[in-house]
């Protein structure tokens, strides 16, 4: 759309649904806390007994391998709510109270209660609350309901599809950096989901793909790809890389980038040599975790020459260029002269955020 077809431009969300508690807290629980959310790749719990414990928007979970696969659990004990586990770390066949000592399976069953004869212990309370866990291509998914309405494939819909030839499975982490962003989790999927900043944000970024600055971004085919400039392929500050491109792709996703979001708190961006995987931890209004891993083929890992840092450099630049502007746009908000503000026509998929968050917490809620 031209400038000069622009009859109107759409309200955007309300100052409450960027700074209000109290939409926070709807948001906690019939988006966080009823959906599959990212936490991170399965080779971070690589051994039996590795375990991680996570925050869900306040909730603190377990995730632990056991011999049959992932688990997740509520992370407390059953008998006074104690804290099980912190950190990170392996734990060697069973997960110990510390405060009485109460033990159960890496699956969550009730193994001993000293001095507590366990058919004592109302049966409803002989395992931990549990979680569900599910992956696809190697991302791990918790939901915090143990039997969830929907499937993970449902939430993923056509994404599966459209990323078929990348081998995601297959990929491994060459290094990880998290970032504490001072913004709603809102505005930085907002910003992931339009290119109409790229232009005066991110001018080494548009060096690379200059298509990211043409019209305000309005002509982007994110499904097909984004190009590069003539000679470039990847995202580097040269646009090129001694790795290879991953062997599975076409002739035109080899040239192209793509970016994936899928609601809540994952954003996927995939180069032809590269991945890199983002998650989003919310802990409130104006405060936002967000872990970026960066995932290679196995093989290129392997080689002695192998250095992610022509990736994670230019990553990192591009990253630290959204969170400061996304810190601007939530402290300019807070001002109590801001209501709304507008989505301009190259915003349609920042626009697509208020149907999601209407298809969770309802459409009244939303203004």
């Amino acid at each position: 759309m031209k400038p000069s077809e622009i009859s109107g431009l759409e309200p955007s969300l309300s100052r409450e649904a960027y700074w209000g508690d109290a939409f926070y807290a709807r948001e906690r629980d019939a988006i966080f806390w009823s959906q599959w959310f990212y936490v991170g790749r399965a080779e971070q719990w690589s051994d039996i007994g590795a375990y991680r414990v996570l925050d869900i928007a306040g909730e603190s979970v377990i995730v632990v391998r056991a011999h049959e696969g992932l688990h997740a659990h509520l992370n407390f004990c059953r008998h006074r709510g104690c804290r099980l586990l912190r950190g990170e770390g392996v734990v060697r066949g069973s997960i110990r109270c510390p405060y009485h000592s109460w033990t159960y399976a890496l699956d969550g069953r009730l193994l001993a209660s000293p001095h507590v004869p366990n058919d004592a212990v109302p049966s409803k309370s002989r395992r931990l609350h549990a979680a569900a866990v599910a992956e696809w291509e190697g991302f791990v998914f918790v939901h915090l309901s143990p039997e969830p309405a929907n499937a993970l494939r449902e939430q993923l819909g056509p994404i599966p599809a459209r990323l078929a030839r990348y081998p995601l499975a297959q990929l491994k982490a060459a290094t990880s950096i998290a970032y504490e962003v001072a913004a709603n989790w809102k505005v930085v999927l907002e910003n992931y989901n339009e290119c109409y900043h790229c232009a005066g944000v991110h001018p080494e970024l548009c060096r690379v793909v200059p298509a990211f600055k043409r019209e305000g971004g309005n002509e982007l085919d994110w499904e097909r790809g984004i190009p590069h400039r003539d000679g470039a392929w990847t995202f580097t500050s040269n646009g090129t890389s001694a790795r290879a491109p991953f062997v599975s792709l076409s002739d035109d996703e080899k040239v192209r980038h793509k970016g994936e979001l899928i609601y809540p708190n994952f954003m996927l961006s995939l180069g032809a040599d590269h991945v890199a995987a983002f998650s989003l931890w919310p802990h409130g209004p104006a405060s936002t975790t967000v872990r970026c891993d960066f995932l290679f083929d196995p093989a290129e890992i392997a080689k002695t020459t192998f250095d992610p840092n022509d990736v994670v450099e230019f990553w990192d630049l591009v990253n630290k260029q959204d969170w400061e502007i996304c810190e601007s746009v939530q402290a300019g908000m807070q001002s109590r002269a801001f209501d709304h503000g507008y989505y301009a026509p190259m915003e349609d998929a920042s626009l697509d955020i208020r149907r999601y968050l209407a298809s969770r917490v309802g459409e009244g809620n939303l203004r």
